[in-house]
């Protein structure tokens, strides 16, 4: 069977996750007891379930530590991934303030602050184990498109995501290799190439003329080219490399751009730009 336990902090997408492989033909259960893991899951596989996701979460579980125990004995027998949805405080208190709804862990006596470090605490077994995704300021769209190419859901292909970001605007907790270029020139400061992002001509163009960025291209490039066949043998489902220079405008958009341009007749890539509006 192929298996995939989603997990992490209320309000980080679960939901969204889960929906969007049950359209994608998978058998889904979620806010499952660990205590019944195990057994849920033979029981869907004497049913002819190929494919299974599963919700799992701090909801009504008194030790999550059993939940890591389940998961490890299905690894022995069944293609399992795991992915821990996760987001910043700010962003979660935002959206549990806009959708107005209760957090689970909430029992009267605490703040919802209170109740989101709680949870981060209680499933940080589960974190451990499973592939981490930030969804800090991300829309639902956008977080179905990348675990599309996280799961490889219809191609099963090792997918290289290339994500730019801006070092102001925090890092991104879901990064395998990062590359800071912020010591490279900055189109931020030609007038003319101000409002354009990393994606338009001029600022390509500006940032290819430069020796030092051709130059930190290169060795990423090289770095790339010699380790990426190691990771496709360590079995990953995708590596996720991020560029931040400052506010993910210029650089780091030239830099994944690229990128993806170089690798996508070798692999399978995705490009996100986390920073830049949609």
């Amino acid at each position: 069977m192929r298996i995939i336990i989603l997990t992490g902090q209320s309000g980080a997408g679960k939901s969204v996750a889960l929906h969007l492989l049950e359209d994608e033909g998978f058998y889904c259960v979620d806010n499952l007891p660990a205590s019944v893991l195990l057994a849920t899951v033979a029981v869907l596989q004497a049913a002819g379930h190929a494919q299974v996701a599963v919700g799992v979460d701090a909801r009504g579980q008194s030790n999550l530590t059993e939940a890591v125990a389940a998961i490890e004995a299905l690894r022995a027998e069944h293609a399992v991934q795991v992915v821990f949805l996760e987001a910043s405080e700010a962003c979660l208190l935002r959206r549990f303030s806009e959708t107005r709804r209760r957090h689970p862990l909430h029992l009267g006596d605490k703040a919802l602050g209170e109740c989101i470090a709680d949870e981060r605490e209680m499933l940080s077994d589960l974190a451990a184990v499973g592939r981490r995704i930030d969804t800090s300021g991300v829309t639902a769209n956008a977080l179905r498109a990348w675990l599309k190419g996280f799961l490889a859901i219809g191609g099963g292909a090792f997918t290289v995501v290339f994500e730019s970001f801006g070092f102001k605007h925090s890092l991104p907790l879901d990064t395998d290799l990062l590359y800071d270029v912020r010591c490279l020139v900055n189109p931020h400061y030609r007038t003319e190439l101000r409002p354009l992002t990393g994606r338009d001509a001029p600022v390509a163009a500006f940032l290819a003329a430069d020796s030092e960025v051709q130059a930190m291209l290169a060795d990423i490039q090289g770095f790339l080219t010699r380790w990426l066949p190691v990771y496709v043998a360590d079995n990953r489902a995708y590596l996720t490399v991020a560029l931040g220079c400052t506010g993910g405008q210029h650089r780091s958009v030239w830099f994944a751009e690229t990128l993806a341009a170089s690798f996508g007749a070798s692999y399978q890539v995705l490009v996100r730009h986390r920073d830049l509006p949609p």
